[in-house]
């Protein structure tokens, strides 16, 4: 430890942001190393700043800590300039508590949150000194593990890891962790341990599974090749979510954060059926937490951090069955304290003038809100249940309480669109702009923007466009020029997100093992922190698919049969594959299907976990 800290001291004034490589915050916890019989290095495969903003980072460190002879301690992804420092100077990647290499760990487990980060992973396995490839390393320790939203599809990957955690980790992670502490003083082998590993609910093992493919290079089979594997793993569910564990601390950083705030989760799951949307179905079921549950987690939290600042998260905060008495709760509390309550992912048919006053005590800068689609035909056809009527109503209810910009949010390259859909992207916010000017001079701002931002669509496993190919690259551009053409007014701001991105993360999306080679060639030419703009190189990412022999448009640019067996088939996330088909089917109908407040639409997840609306 006293050698990485001396070599990482002389090198702080020599890189951007020394105070994410330190550690020593406030919040951190060090435990005597004589005492610890499991350690964890829970990685998060992206920078500091990014890392330390999230939620599930915050819950998994506080409830391994919790157990006296655990130690769960954080590593991050390195900027590029630290990166060859640590290179250049023989610094192994190392755990910001102990300073200690994270290879001499017995887990190393990577939340994966985003495709683009997965040659993130080679590289700190890489900076651990480890081989990348499961097969190269042959020891116990460390095992490699993985979870989050992204090992709903874990195949292009699989090459790289152990095993991965499917579903809520609250409960599967401290039982990992129990079987190895039971094990390793037998001195299993790593075989061994991974077999008693598979037998629990929600681990999946890849390499006690066989895939065949056939001739036109679509997946034939899985299939298990040792008798503790199951035909099929279920994702892990947290049914009670009201008891489920909570930290009652946070680390605190030396320096800024993307979000840098307390956060209290007051529900998880949605309940709204939208086609596109992976974490709608992959987080079900739903399930929200009582009003006093949120409020003592909401001041415990800001007294032990001291943050002026609680955002209350969620797939859709206003789904909350009773969002206004819990704003009035949490009011009393935050307004006394002069504490700001933000209020992300709101959904414009939810919105009230009792949430816009609580958003507007905060601030008047502007509302965000998500059409997704510019015609009501199109939104039909993803399910997002919003009218036009709607979205006028909620704009007409910030105008008049003094808000001066709005960002509406729009995906191109949707399944069904059209040339005129497009349009009615353009039409929808010069209708905003020209409400903006119909509300009365006493009531509005000054002036007007609206903004209009466009990601390009990425078809995603375990939704209903599952089965969609994604739009071209000649498609996405003529989408783009065609939008910038409708738009007229100076009002009115478009931005698109880098269609590339948006490319590779459509291959790596729905991809099967067989892109491991790739991702690994990728690396291997520099790509890693491909999500940041100034970091990614979408040309060397088409050297590693030329090189490879990947074809992407057989990834992204087609259309899956529904009776083609998915490369995450074998994967269970609970609700059913005849409820995706059933949707895909109704989408190109434009018809549109109910959200569960409303009642049971079948999705299959009722008979495995009732949650609010499925008991």
């Amino acid at each position: 430890m006293e050698e990485i800290r001396n070599k990482v001291e002389q090198l702080l004034l020599k890189t951007q942001k020394p105070a994410r490589y330190i550690g020593g915050e406030h919040g951190s916890v060090v435990k005597d190393k004589s005492k610890v019989d499991v350690r964890f290095a829970f990685c998060f495969p992206d920078v500091y700043d990014v890392g330390m903003s999230h939620l599930g980072m915050k819950i998994l460190y506080g409830l391994k800590n919790a157990v006296p002879n655990f130690w769960c301690e954080r590593v991050f992804m390195p900027e590029k300039d630290f990166e060859a420092l640590m290179r250049e100077n023989d610094i192994p990647l190392y755990a910001l508590e102990s300073l200690d290499p994270i290879r001499d760990f017995d887990f190393i487990g990577f939340t994966l949150q985003y495709e683009l980060s997965f040659t993130n992973v080679l590289e700190m396995l890489d900076l651990a000194g480890l081989p990348v490839y499961a097969k190269d390393r042959k020891g116990l320790m460390p095992i490699v593990v993985g979870g989050g939203p992204c090992v709903c599809n874990p195949e292009p990957i699989a090459a790289f890891f152990d095993l991965f955690i499917l579903g809520e980790g609250e409960e599967v992670n401290l039982e990992l962790m129990h079987l190895y502490e039971r094990m390793k003083p037998h001195n299993p082998s790593k075989e061994e341990f991974l077999r008693e590993a598979a037998k629990i609910e929600g681990i999946y093992v890849p390499q006690f599974y066989d895939v065949e493919y056939n001739e036109d290079g679509t997946v034939a089979s899985i299939t298990p090749n040792v008798p503790e594997a199951k035909p099929k793993i279920k994702k892990r569910v947290i049914p009670d979510f009201d008891h489920a564990y909570y930290p009652d601390s946070f680390v605190v950083p030396f320096t800024g954060i993307v979000h840098d705030r307390v956060v209290v989760e007051v529900l998880r799951g949605c309940i709204r059926g939208c086609r596109f949307c992976q974490a709608g179905f992959i987080y079900r079921p739903f399930r929200e937490k009582n009003i006093d549950t949120i409020a003592n987690e909401t001041k415990t939290l800001c007294e032990q951090t001291g943050y002026e600042q609680v955002s209350l998260s969620s797939l859709s905060t206003s789904d909350h069955t009773k969002i206004i008495e819990l704003l009035t709760r949490l009011s009393d509390y935050t307004d006394k304290e002069n504490i700001n309550l933000s209020l992300p992912s709101l959904r414009i048919d939810t919105m009230s003038k009792e949430i816009v006053d609580r958003l507007a005590a905060v601030r008047k800068s502007g509302l965000t809100f998500a059409p997704e689609a510019g015609t009501q035909r199109l939104r039909d056809v993803i399910n997002k249940n919003i009218t036009e009527e709607e979205i006028m109503r909620t704009c007409r209810l910030a105008f008049s309480e003094g808000y001066q910009a709005v960002k509406l949010y729009f995906m191109l390259g949707l399944p069904d669109e059209t040339d005129e859909d497009i349009e009615g992207i353009a039409d929808l916010a010069q209708k905003v702009v020209d409400l903006y000017y119909e509300t009365p001079k006493n009531l509005r701002g000054k002036s007007v923007q609206v903004s209009v931002s466009c990601a390009t669509f990425v078809p995603k496993p375990f939704t209903p466009f599952e089965f969609e190919p994604q739009a071209t690259p000649e498609q996405i551009k003529h989408r783009q020029g065609h939008l910038l053409d409708c738009i007229k007014s100076k009002k009115i701001k478009i931005s698109y997100h880098q269609m590339n991105v948006s490319i590779l993360e459509g291959v790596l999306a729905r991809g099967d093992r067989r892109l491991a080679d790739t991702i690994y060639c990728a690396w291997k030419k520099g790509c890693t922190l491909d999500s940041w703009d100034e970091h990614f190189r979408f040309d060397l990412w088409q050297e590693a698919f030329e090189e490879c022999h990947t074809d992407t448009a057989f990834y992204a640019n087609r259309r899956r049969s529904y009776e083609e067996v998915a490369p995450w088939s074998h994967l269970d996330y609970l609700v059913s594959h005849e409820f995706f088909v059933r949707e895909n089917k109704k989408a190109h109908e434009g018809k549109t299907t109910r959200n569960c407040a409303e009642g049971c639409s079948g999705c299959g997840i009722k008979k495995e976990c009732g949650g609010v609306y499925c008991g």
